[in-house]
């Protein structure tokens, strides 16, 4: 209190006045003297001598005490003095002024000096005008002001909204935004439109604003729907065909299919798609999907093969084709130079800021300001990475060709007619428009050779020819029809509508037979889109937006078509037929389309074009939904054996565990009761070790029934279903008694040598080397005969009988169980009755009992499976006990003034593992943990618009399928249960593997 006295006080008064104070209520334990001292000083300071010293030495010890001049004046009754030595006084307390004087100068407070003052005196105008303050405050208020402004960062110079929307300024920030996630040349469409997510480096649209779900699908089904595939990993490789082919050959197999080698992919003339494994490796170490394209012979040695794949797959690819071609140095790192297509449109900026003129943009060194060039195609890479590299010893060249070619996928039995419809044939052209315009020269240049100009009209004729068709699933699967075309902005509509195929408008039904029969030639499939020089020569000199609109502004005939005679840009483009739908018998063809390759820098030019025919546009939910309905696996999801699918499935397990924790324990699901062991990740590694180790217990294949059950529960036999036993309950809240899953105390508790599945940070490291994924053509289509019933109403003799099926002998499983002890088969579920299968559900084996219940009651959904009993809730809530009492003895020791104790390690890593409702630690056997076997999980599952019910895609143990196909019934083969994470009832549905 004395202290904010003090500083008041110095603010009001004098110099003088204010030295006094500080020495009187600053701990005045120094020079203070009575009257009569003084007047003996005065005396003593005339004449020369020690005695003023002694005096001042008496003096001092007699002031110092507690208190100072206080201490004596309790201790005598001397009454207060009237005169103190300023300067000696000042310099003993000199340190102690100084302090005080910091103090005085710093504020205590963030409040500013019109704050401070009474409510009443304050005014509005004081925080922006310094004058209405009182006078005695000015002076600190001025400082104030002075040291904001200097704090304040310097406003830019465009700081008003429509500076902001200037082109040039707008290409700017849009260049800085891109720096970490590379954007398409759609993005700016798609965010206004879309849901937008960074992923694998991209920034991508996930699914659209508008409530379009069921639109998407019917324009998959009826019409078409269009997706920007920019965003795909292109490499290719360049060198001999007998080199390219002998390498390419050891990271694929012929058992899983076709290979680079194929006769119909080799030529050219369609597309090839894949798995790649690491080299010599098959079944194992998978790396990923690809398709690929090889560019037509043209009479030379060396051949050009581009390998397109998921960008989360690209490393792991580009990494192993490198070592198999032994490409270890960068042939040449070029910088190239992001290109502009508004050269023509941003004109070079004047910086003289003068009096009466716009301000315009200065750059730092003063210089004429050069226009911001828009980052067309992989701008944001690293410029010291390299982009090609070359093999020594046998010439091979990779190079990275990603975002240099733009990818856009039409779906949809209608697609060839946006096609045809937005696209047209170029003119031919003989001569240059102007002698120094690069504008379509290599075209001219072309047009002049008969061969060329010949091949250019068979394919416009074909092309041509798609518009009478009905649905591009009549193609051969994988067509390569190459093309150039002219500007698609000159045919815009004047408004949007629906491209609609008209086939009276081509009569000619033999030309179109012929070309279901035997395809698209070879030499059509020809494009100059592989030619990289020409490629940039059409990025380079594209016409840009602004002068289209000005000729267009020039038309005698406002809103007619644009002529541009031979000043039109000429594009080459590639088309490849999607066959759709090809595995099963049922919606043959469904999901197929187009897509369209296209040189960068001409994105948005042909986007708005197929947006006014009328096209529905999807992201990257709806083309998961695509491989859903035609059940395909979808990258990097669908495969668990592969790097980047196994991080995937970190991600989603850990954006799943996030969202669980987020929800109070009274509000989610106790997964221990429900016997869901791994709700947030499918424990693949562990599924197929405990099948591995049922298969090699004796007696393997015999039917099961109760008294083969009771038989192995006394031999010990391994491969029969160990059931945990069933206790009968009453549960705390109703009183009603339940019937609870008693769990081992085995299988609660693993032994410290078993490698089963770890904690959730750890289970996708175990995962690599513990299971492969079945691809062998021959093995799925015998698997997939033995699935459909062979007796019974549903039995499909005509569909066994192509495929080829053998009797399941033992004689005949056990190579197979030999050669694939620990693999995975893809399969499909489709639901009996009623349910809608999730993410993570579990497929079991029903048992005989259920199996006759079903025959009994047709209507009879499924059994349920008993609620288990929490083992680990005790031991949270006692850690919740635990933490309480601590809490509270902290709390005492920190009002006792001890420092809190620091908990034990231990204690700390068991309360991060235990969470109440989820299993901690390793997991116990998870085939026989419930009341039906384990046979695999679900990875995709949802209600299916195609069929009407419940759809569910996933993983089953290849030992677990075989058990159980040859112990169940002839009518009944195929029969598995379904159940959800967080639900205790199984569903029955049909499993059959599509080939």
């Amino acid at each position: 209190m004395c202290n904010e006295i003090l500083i008041k006080l110095c603010l009001q008064s004098s110099t003088q006045l204010t030295v006094f104070l500080l020495c009187l209520f600053l701990n005045p334990s120094g020079d203070v003297r009575s009257e009569q001292q003084y007047q003996q000083q005065k005396f003593l300071h005339q004449s020369p001598g020690p005695p003023y010293r002694k005096d001042q030495h008496r003096g001092d010890s007699r002031g110092r005490g507690r208190g100072g001049w206080q201490g004596e004046h309790q201790s005598s009754s001397e009454e207060m003095p009237r005169y103190i030595t300023v300067s000696t006084f000042a310099q003993a307390r000199a340190a102690e002024i100084k302090a005080m004087l910091k103090a005085v100068a710093q504020k205590s407070s963030n409040s500013l000096v019109f704050q401070t003052l009474p409510r009443h005196m304050r005014r509005r105008a004081m925080s922006h005008n310094i004058k209405r303050l009182p006078r005695r405050l000015q002076e600190v208020a001025r400082k104030e002001a002075e040291k904001a402004v200097h704090q304040k960062k310097e406003q830019s110079k465009t700081k008003c909204r429509k500076a902001r929307r200037r082109h040039v300024n707008l290409v700017a920030e849009f260049n800085r935004r891109q720096r970490k996630n590379i954007w398409l040349e759609t993005h700016i469409w798609h965010a206004k439109r879309f849901h937008m997510v960074k992923k694998w480096g991209y920034c991508l649209g996930n699914s659209p604003t508008e409530k379009c779900y069921r639109a998407c699908y019917r324009a998959m089904t009826n019409h078409c729907l269009l997706q920007d595939l920019s965003y795909y990993c292109c490499l290719e490789l360049t060198g001999k065909e007998n080199e390219l082919l002998r390498q390419l050959a050891r990271i694929c197999s012929v058992d899983a299919g076709l290979t680079f080698g194929a006769a119909s992919c080799l030529s050219g003339r369609c597309e090839g798609s894949l798995n790649l494994h690491r080299a010599d490796r098959y079944p194992e170490d998978m790396l990923g999907p690809v398709t690929f394209i090889w560019k037509p012979r043209y009479g030379s040695e060396n051949r050009q093969l581009w390998i397109w794949m998921h960008p989360a797959l690209k490393q792991n690819i580009l990494n192993e084709l490198k070592a198999i071609f032994q490409c270890s140095e960068p042939e040449e790192i070029c910088i190239p130079e992001p290109i502009t297509t508004l050269s023509q449109e941003e004109k070079q900026m004047d910086v003289v800021q003068s009096l009466g003129k716009k301000r315009k943009k200065e750059d730092k060194d003063g210089d004429k300001a050069v226009p911001v060039k828009k980052i067309i195609g992989d701008g944001t890479r690293d410029p010291f990475q390299s982009y090609s590299w070359v093999s020594q010893t046998t010439g091979i060249v990779i190079s990275d060709q990603t975002m240099e070619i733009l990818r856009y996928r039409l779906i949809g039995p209608l697609s060839h007619s946006v096609l045809t419809e937005t696209l047209k044939a170029a003119s031919i052209q003989t001569e240059m428009v102007d002698s120094e315009s690069k504008l379509n020269n290599w075209w001219v240049e072309n047009c002049k050779d008969s061969e060329k100009v010949s091949l250019h009209r068979r394919q416009t004729a074909i092309f041509e020819l798609l518009e009478g068709i009905s649905s591009p699933s009549e193609m051969p699967p994988g067509t390569i029809l190459g093309l150039t075309v002219g500007d698609p902005r000159i045919n815009l509509p004047k408004k949007k509508t629906k491209a609609i195929p008209d086939p009276e408008k081509y009569q000619d039904n033999d030309k179109v037979r012929q070309l279901y029969l035997e395809g698209v030639p070879v030499e059509c499939a020809h494009s100059f889109i592989w030619d990289q020089d020409i490629c940039k020569n059409v990025t380079e000199n594209k016409i840009s937006e602004q002068e289209l609109n000005k000729m267009r502004a020039q038309l005698l005939v406002p809103g007619s078509q644009l002529d541009l005679g031979p000043c039109e840009s000429k594009i080459p483009i590639l088309l490849v037929q999607q066959p759709g739908k090809m595995a099963g018998e049922d919606r043959p063809g469904w999901g197929s389309g187009w897509d369209i390759y296209l040189p960068k820098g001409w994105g948005m030019a042909f986007w708005i074009p197929f947006i006014y025919r009328g096209v529905r546009v999807g992201g990257l939910q709806e083309a998961s939904k695509h491989s859903e309905y035609q059940r395909i696996p979808h990258t990097p999801d669908d495969f668990p054996d592969c790097p980047a699918g196994m991080q995937f499935a970190k991600e989603l397990e850990s954006s799943l565990l996030d969202k669980f924790k987020r929800r109070p324990p009274a509000k989610r699901a106790n997964y221990v009761k429900l016997g869901t062991l791994s709700p947030f990740i499918c424990p693949w590694g562990q599924l197929v070790k405990s099948w591995e180790g049922r298969m090699k217990a004796p007696e393997e294949f015999v039917r099961p029934s109760s008294r083969h059950a009771e038989h192995c529960a006394t031999e010990g036999h391994g491969f029969c279903d160990t059931k945990p036993e069933v206790v009968k309950e009453a549960s705390p809240e109703t009183g009603e008694v339940e019937e609870t899953m008693e769990v081992s105390s085995e299988d609660a508790i693993k032994t410290e040598g078993d490698t089963g599945t770890q904690d959730f940070g750890e289970r996708g490291e175990t995962m690599r080397s513990d299971f492969t994924v079945l691809r062998s053509e021959k093995l799925l289509m015998q698997l997939s005969a033995w699935c459909y019933p062979t007796s019974g109403k549903d039995r499909r003799p005509r569909l066994v009988s192509r495929l080829g099926g053998k009797e399941m002998t033992e004689d005949v499983l056990l190579p197979i169980l030999m050669s694939y002890p620990r693999a995975l088969v893809w399969v499909n579920l489709s639901l009996l009755r009623k349910g809608n299968p999730e993410l993570h559900a579990m497929i079991c084996i029903p048992t005989e009992d259920d199996l006759v219940h079903l025959s009994k009651d047709r209507l009879f959904c499924g059994p349920q499976e008993p609620k288990h009993r929490d083992i680990f809730k005790h031991k949270v809530q006692k850690l919740k006990e635990n933490k309480r009492k601590k809490k509270e003895e902290d709390n005492v020791k920190a009002q006792e003034s001890n420092p809190p104790s620091v908990p034990e390690k231990e204690t700390t890593e068991e309360c991060k593992d235990l969470i109440l409702g989820l299993w901690s630690g390793t997991l116990p056997d998870v085939t026989s943990h419930c009341s039906r076997t384990l046979l695999g999980y679900v990875t995709r599952g949802d209600f299916s618009l195609a069929t009407g019910c419940g759809e569910a895609l996933g993983f089953v143990s290849l030992t677990g399928l075989l058990y159980m196909l040859y112990s169940q019934p002839a009518d009944k083969k195929g029969l598995v249960l379904l159940r959800t994470p967080a639900s205790l009832q199984y569903r029955f549905a049909r499993l059959s593997i599509e080939v």
